[in-house]
């Protein structure tokens, strides 16, 4: 990370903010998050995720309207699918794409540079190696590498010890491009059995409560929801079809357990939205995305409702509860 921080401030000095709005032209960004409402993707969202992003590259010195020139790309517009999303991104030839979730191999090749926040960028084929990208992607992960999913599964069986099958409620896209080998590979490390509920795109509120019963009818005992925007969209479905069918359940946002979910082993978006802002600085200055290593969040937290896991009958261990970062109640 050190070393990160020194890459970054390097590229900072190309060029200052004052430098920049001299220039004239308003530089574009084009932010790609196909699961989310285009209304959220704005400095006064309501996801703090998107007010940091914003407040950040204010910082660093480009600001919307002024020398920064933001189209974005939302959930209203993937009509026709993510590549074709995709390609109508690359399309207009902008000076850099945000790419949110699983849908960055998309660009990958192409002459744009992306900043991706996502997970497992070489299990996706994203980046030759973390600290050297050396493609024209580059960004932050969510996650510390595969052995992120074995850790939900082994704290999820802290509260459900007689646990032997998992539902694991997944998009197929993410399925398909790595997600399969790291669930399986988590539940195999905890002895227990993986069935995935696969989502197809474009999904809704009956798609996801759909989801939850198929993991159910599989034998299911508990389920995993994978990380993905857009199972955050639907969070209200998701934690009400878990409470209904009675099934524990692990999230990878503290904001589903805020919401009524049992727990989460959770990354903080608000520090990986302020390094992708960093990140987007510095290629807007002139810095090459392969260059800049990918920033790999290593620190999560872990997340309780006890008014969720009583509702469930579930006895909360000692052990357990003096890990949780955060107890809700």
């Amino acid at each position: 990370m050190r070393r990160r921080r020194f890459i970054t401030g390097a590229a900072a000095t190309i060029a200052s903010p004052a430098a920049l709005r001299a220039g004239g032209k308003a530089q574009r960004l084009a932010i790609f998050s196909p699961f989310e409402p285009i209304a959220l993707m704005r400095a006064d969202s309501n996801y703090r995720s998107y007010r940091v992003l914003f407040a950040e590259l204010h910082r660093l010195g480009h600001v919307e309207g002024q020398n920064l020139t933001i189209e974005r790309y939302g959930r209203e517009q993937n009509t026709a699918g993510l590549a074709a999303l995709a390609s109508e991104v690359v399309r207009t030839k902008p000076d850099l794409v945000y790419a949110i979730g699983p849908g960055a191999a998309l660009f990958k090749g192409t002459t744009i540079p992306v900043v991706a926040l996502t997970g497992n960028p070489l299990g996706q084929g994203i980046a030759q190696t973390l600290a050297h990208p050396g493609g024209n992607i580059t960004g932050v992960s969510v996650d510390a590498g595969p052995s992120i999913q074995e850790k939900r599964i082994e704290l999820l069986r802290g509260l459900v010890p007689a646990m032997t099958t998992l539902g694991v409620i997944v998009l197929r896209t993410q399925w398909e491009a790595g997600a399969e080998e790291t669930m399986r590979a988590g539940c195999d490390a905890n002895g227990i059995r993986c069935v995935p509920a696969l989502l197809d795109l474009p999904t809704d509120q009956t798609a996801y409560r759909q989801a939850v019963a198929t993991a159910q009818r599989g034998g299911a005992e508990a389920l995993m929801i994978a990380d993905n925007p857009d199972a955050f969209v639907y969070n209200r479905a998701i934690i009400d079809a878990a409470a209904a069918a009675r099934l524990p359940s692990m999230y990878f946002l503290r904001e589903f357990v805020e919401a009524g979910g049992l727990m989460a082993y959770s990354f903080d978006l608000v520090t990986l939205n302020e390094q992708a802002a960093r990140d987007i600085d510095a290629i807007l200055r002139g810095a090459r995305p392969g260059e800049i290593p990918f920033f790999q969040n290593t620190r999560f937290n872990l997340y309780i409702n006890l008014t969720t896991a009583k509702a469930l009958g579930l006895a909360v261990p000692q052990s357990l509860l003096a890990r949780a970062d955060e107890v809700i109640e």
